[in-house]
């Protein structure tokens, strides 16, 4: 339109009015680019929903955009409820399972909120993007997707519905013997200031350790060494209900579904929360189910908080040698990359970066089934106050600048003063401080941000799962009826169709590759094997079933992997080759019997 402007006022026009003339242009079509794509489901990522809110949102897309979602209940929780899974997939591409598959989920922990609204926000935005945003349309069609928005309903549902801390319900719901007095969670906190949450206590004592501060009185700080100060911390808010001296040690649930999965798993006795077996509990039993059974899954997120970090395995330290250097080598590229995406993430390694995890979900998916998988920890407060070049935070106390943030931003909103009370077994003390909305989750003007970032890192690592094409065929003539076909196989992405870990230990199928012919052709395998290059002159000779030449290594990050058949045929015969892998996509040609070289590179991963 500017163009047609600017063509209909010709030479009159003063040449710097046609520059802004067509500045005015190019800023219009960048705006309008960049607005938000418009849904059919309208949902606002400047909050958070409980079980009931998001299973709704989760209905309405189903139904919204039934070509590309489905809803199902993979099993049920520990307290009833459903566990929603959503497949995106364009059916008119092939079926799911036919396609390399991504799985995304979040809050294995019940208090890690925000997990669930990012793993929605990328459903959201999938499916209002599709045939809009070419880049994630072609990513659609080409992939299937598996989102599991909470592993944890019953934590999460009740963090919403209960006084509670920014940390607790935690684990899943299942009544559990704590404090091992032979009674299940029957010395839970309380909420006695009655502010819907459960604060910290401090007890009033002439010999404390603690004072509180004299510029902001709602800071309670440490005293100077050889100094005497005015407070004893007491907990969190609660009393001691089963009469054992303890407050709070017996609360609700008590087992860590991040602990229960089959890799490493190690009883509770080293690995607090482990559960009595692994996938003991119906939460991971069901899901492990659903994985199992779709072994075209090639990704893994899984989505935790807080920190802001990027984490791949091993979970413990004397896994980590086990690594192989070739899947390492695909973790760091995706990682990086996730650094790039996400401001104030760290990419780093579960054992040495955060801590030591036996039966996590990011291993059992990495290590007992060979899938390229992370960790996000989602939200750092690194985020909400500024910082130094050097990295230090430029307030030397850090407390004041997190307390002035909460005035400013949140209007204090996050914060509850502290109260006397008098307790029935600590006498008079302190109640109050954060709120359980006070750490962990971002502010909710921040959320959606998190969201999309973290969604497009995921995305990214989507993008990266294995895609195939025929890259070169050779056929060669060796005699009267004896032929050589060489066949170069190419893998355009960064994740290979196996991890090194996966052939090592030899998980899942390997890949294959198979000669077939007409019935009744008279065309018959009289060798194949695998060759280091499209020049190698030596293969090892397969014994069996000649025609089927299989492939443990797979196909590796953006290389190749190169093949051979000497085959009995007429000229002018044609042959079909079929290459078939768990995690990319299957790819077939058919070939002429005939001297020459065939560039076969328009290939990509279709049938």
């Amino acid at each position: 339109m500017i163009n047609g402007i600017l063509l209909s006022l010709g030479a009159s026009v003063p040449p710097r009015w046609i520059f802004l003339l067509a500045l005015t242009g190019a800023l219009s079509l960048q705006t309008s680019a960049q607005q938000q794509v418009p849904s059919k489901v309208d949902v606002a990522f400047n909050r958070f929903y409980n079980y009931d809110e998001y299973t709704d949102i989760l209905k309405k897309l189903a139904a919204a955009y039934p070509e590309l979602l489905s809803l199902q209940s993979i099993g049920k929780s520990e307290q009833g409820r459903e566990m929603w899974l959503v497949t995106l997939n364009n059916p008119k591409t092939g079926p799911d399972t036919e396609k390399p598959a991504r799985w995304i989920d979040g809050n294995v922990h019940g208090n890690e909120i925000q997990a669930g609204e990012t793993v929605i926000y990328a459903i959201w935005y999938l499916a209002k993007s599709h045939g809009k945003v070419d880049s994630l349309t072609r990513l659609i069609d080409r992939c299937a997707f598996y989102f599991l928005p909470s592993q944890n309903p019953d934590g999460r549902d009740n963090w919403f519905h209960n006084p509670t801390t920014p940390h607790d319900y935690r684990s899943g719901q299942r009544p559990t013997d704590n404090d091992f007095d032979g009674l299940v969670d029957e010395d839970g906190p309380e909420d006695l200031d009655g502010d819907g949450n459960i604060g910290i206590m401090w007890r009033f004592n002439p010999n404390g350790e603690y004072r509180r501060n004299r510029d902001d009185p709602r800071i309670i700080e440490r005293v100077p060494e050889g100094e005497k100060g005015e407070l004893s911390f007491a907990g969190s808010e609660g009393i001691d209900n089963d009469g054992d001296g303890q407050i709070n040690e017996d609360g609700p649930g008590g087992y860590d579904m991040n602990r229960n999965w089959p890799t490493d798993w190690q009883p509770d006795y080293i690995q607090f929360g482990a559960g009595d077996a692994p996938l003991d509990r119906p939460e991971t039993r069901c899901i492990a189910q659903f994985i199992l059974a779709h072994p075209n899954i090639a990704a893994s997120q899984s989505y935790h908080n807080a920190a802001g970090m990027i984490l791949r395995g091993p979970g413990a330290p004397y896994l980590e040698s086990n690594y192989p250097r070739a899947d390492v080598a695909v973790y760091d590229r995706l990682g990086r990359a996730g650094e790039e995406m996400l401001p104030f993430y760290r990419y780093l390694v579960v054992y040495s970066g955060l801590y030591t995890v036996h039966g996590g979900f990011v291993n059992w998916m990495a290590e007992g089934l060979g899938v390229v998988s992370f960790t996000n920890e989602l939200w750092t407060d690194d985020r909400i106050t500024e910082k130094a070049e050097d990295g230090r935070q430029r307030d030397p106390d850090q407390q004041k600048a997190r307390m002035r943030w909460q005035d400013r931003v949140l209007f204090g909103q996050t914060f509850t003063n502290w109260t006397e009370f008098d307790h029935p077994t600590l006498g008079k003390v302190l109640i109050g401080g954060g709120t359980k909305w006070s750490s962990r989750t971002p502010p909710p003007f921040m959320l959606e941000e998190e969201c999309h970032r973290n969604f497009a890192f995921t995305m990214f690592h989507a993008d990266n799962m294995p895609l195939l094409r025929f890259n070169w065929i050779e056929v060669k003539a060796l005699g009267p009826r004896l032929w050589q076909l060489t066949i170069e196989i190419a893998n355009q992405k960064i994740i290979p169709t196996r991890t090194a870990w996966a052939a090592q230990k030899q998980i899942g199928m390997p890949d294959t590759l198979t000669l077939s012919s007409a019935a009744g052709a008279a065309t018959a395998v009289v060798t194949a094997g695998t060759l280091n290059d499209r020049f190698d002159k030596t293969l090892e000779p397969i014994e069996h079933r000649k025609n089927i030449i299989i492939n443990e290594q797979g196909v590796p990050s953006e290389g190749q992997r190169v093949f051979r058949y000497i085959i009995t045929a007429n000229s002018g015969a044609k042959v079909t080759l079929k290459y078939a892998t768990e995690k990319a996509r299957g790819i077939q040609t058919e070939v002429e019997v005939k001297e020459g070289v065939i560039e076969v590179g328009k290939e990509d991963g279709k049938k």
